[in-house]
């Protein structure tokens, strides 16, 4: 396919875009800054602007949105959730009006919950039918783009996936995981999850080449947590309250990827156990 992936300078865009030129997609890289480097060149584009949105998408097959605020307090709450939600609807509008065979976007863990303070977990592992908890802007900005996504796919019959992705993680980040063995405390935050950006990559591409209908959300994360510590015994020390609704072997992650495997094939290739 031709696939405009929207977001393609940014930590999971680069994976992304490398993932899929490796296995044959030709690509549009899409960011608010053009790329330096002349051998990879970005199409530089704002995607709050509906024509700029509709230029983007006008030559090819599907899109990866991932272009976003990335996180909370990088900008004021109100920008966060503006930006977010007005470039997600640009898109997916440009995207049904010009009739793509797919539409893939970066939604969030986010969501369930974390970070799990105000909040805790209804139950572990948490699957896709957790409630939807979102506690921040960026969150919200979140939860708005995949309902848009379930009503433009219901309009449209064009297929849409929410994809949940973990904390991504570069190589490089690796080195930081270490220091958490001696407190369960420090990441608690998202039940000591993660994911690789060479794993976000696959699960783009997987969904992008799946045969899903309407809207479809899925959590992408390792396999494993970010601890040594066994899985059943942090949720023990720290929310010894929330059910357990299956054994948790070993330091399996407590973010279940039990649906993405079952429907898009995914199987992470990356743990920082490895790479530390």
């Amino acid at each position: 396919m031709r696939v405009a992936v929207t977001g393609g300078s940014g930590k999971a865009g680069r994976a992304v875009v490398a993932h899929l030129r490796e296995h044959g997609h030709e690509v549009v890289e899409v960011d608010v800054a053009a790329s330096r480097d002349p051998d990879a060149p970005t199409l530089a584009a704002d995607l709050t602007d509906r024509g700029q949105a509709f230029d983007v998408l006008a030559s090819v097959d599907a899109v990866a949105h991932l272009a976003a605020i990335p996180a909370p307090n990088v900008l004021p709450d109100g920008e966060t959730f503006r930006i977010n939600t007005v470039s997600t609807y640009q898109v997916f509008s440009a995207a049904v009006t010009l009739g793509l065979q797919k539409v893939v976007w970066a939604s969030s863990e986010t969501l369930i919950g974390i970070p799990f303070e105000r909040e805790r977990p209804r139950y572990a592992p948490i699957d896709e039918d957790h409630p939807r908890l979102p506690e921040f802007h960026y969150a919200l900005s979140k939860l708005v783009g995949e309902e848009m996504a379930a009503q433009f796919a219901r309009w449209s019959g064009i297929p849409f996936v929410s994809l949940r992705y973990s904390n991504v993680m570069e190589d490089h980040d690796y080195a930081r995981f270490p220091a958490w063995q001696d407190d369960p405390q420090v990441r608690r935050w998202n039940l000591w999850g993660y994911v690789a950006d060479a794993d976000v990559a696959q699960a783009t591409r997987l969904a992008l080449e799946s045969d899903t209908d309407g809207h479809d959300a899925f959590l992408v994360a390792a396999a494993d947590t970010c601890m040594t510590t066994p899985s059943e015994d942090l949720m023990a020390q720290v929310y010894p309250d929330v059910p357990l609704r299956r054994p948790v072997p070993g330091t399996e992650t407590l973010l279940s990827i039990d649906k993405a495997r079952s429907v898009l094939g995914y199987e992470p290739a990356v743990t920082w156990r490895d790479r530390a």
